[in-house]
């Protein structure tokens, strides 16, 4: 692969739209097409160097690459679960780290990105939002995720659920989403891609009308003053609010809406949080994710029993209302959800 970016301040090309490289194009007097042609040798072909565009003039490939590189770079660290979850460590060169994690299985092989450096959100569960907010993430930063593992070609689904809250760095994410879903970029179904967010409801009423990839809200609790203590964000996009925003949109056919709900012992594990999560849901065709908490250091919080668990879905399933337990996943090397915090620690 090419000299890093920031070794050399080259900007990288990947992280750019067909509507970029017609800039891009122009700059260095090439008529429009080239761009497609770029974007086929970034996207398609994945190349890793400027110099393998074989079909853009020797000429303009030696200028461009006084100014460009491809900007693809490996993880510097991967971390293996003993159920097969693999942890990739990506540096930001400014002294941050993200996380994404690949999860391979039977039928599906899924990777969960990162949109930011660490997370404003600060919910008291997670470990990226403890670390605090050090910045957002660029496309390029984030499609290279995709790009640069050795299981790239192999992915099924990608879900916006790593470090970070994707809505919360909206421009770059929806570049992310064109590259993958546009017949010039990866060409994938709008189905292959979830974005999973909080509710902040301007950047969710704007994904939900521009884009037709599936969405998932973190809710973990129907009520507001006891999902507020969890997520300060309750204050400013209420749940209720968010809910009432995506009754708007169809979500029956070509897309899903999920929601994501971990369960903490005695906190919202009993029959009244079952009851108030159906009515919060009413008039939408949204699933439930049932998700395991992962005890983090320093939180009071406490997994829910499994019984306990089973008992919640029935009941949920007895409502009338898609509920399932979502398998918990690399837990050993920190993957699992919630648990991403982007440190370059020794792979055991």
């Amino acid at each position: 692969m090419e000299t890093t970016t920031e070794s050399n301040k080259l900007l990288p090309l990947i992280g750019m739209t067909l509507s970029d490289l017609e800039v891009l194009a122009a700059e260095f007097t090439l008529p429009r097409f080239r761009a497609k042609q770029i974007a086929k040798w970034l996207y398609d072909k994945r190349v890793t160097s400027i110099d393998e565009m074989t079909d853009i003039p020797k000429g303009v490939r030696e200028a461009m690459s006084k100014r460009y590189c491809v900007g693809r770079e490996l993880p510097s660290l991967t971390t293996e679960s003993i159920d097969g979850t693999k942890k990739y460590l990506f540096s930001c060169h400014d002294g941050n780290a993200v996380e994404s994690v690949y999860i391979p299985e039977e039928d599906r092989a899924t990777l969960c990105i990162s949109s930011q450096k660490g997370c404003k959100m600060n919910c008291s569960f997670c470990m990226t939002g403890r670390q605090g907010f050090h910045g957002n993430l660029t496309a390029a930063q984030i499609v290279n995720q995709v790009l640069s593992i050795p299981e790239s070609l192999a992915l099924t689904n990608v879900v916006f659920m790593g470090m970070g809250e994707p809505l919360d760095n909206f421009e770059q994410v929806m570049k992310v989403i064109e590259i993958m879903t546009s017949p010039w970029g990866f060409a994938w179904s709008p189905k292959r891609v979830t974005v999973s967010s909080i509710g902040r409801l301007r950047e969710l009423k704007r994904l939900a009308e521009e884009t037709s990839v599936h969405i998932a809200i973190s809710v973990h609790s129907p009520f507001h003053d006891e999902r507020q203590q969890l997520m300060p964000v309750e204050k400013a996009f209420s749940v209720k609010d968010v809910m009432s925003l995506l009754r708007n949109y169809d979500f029956a056919h070509q897309r899903r809406l999920s929601v994501e709900y971990i369960m903490w012992n005695g906190v919202n594990d009993d029959i009244r949080h079952a009851e108030a999560l159906e009515k919060l849901i009413r008039g939408t065709s949204a699933r439930v994710n049932l998700i395991r908490f992962h005890a983090i250091p320093g939180s009071p919080l406490r997994t829910c029993p499994p019984e306990k668990m089973t008992a919640f879905r029935d009941a949920l399933n007895d409502m009338g209302v898609l509920c399932t337990i979502r398998r918990s996943r690399g837990e050993d090397i920190m993957a699992a959800c919630g648990m991403l915090a982007g440190k370059n620690k020794k792979s055991k």
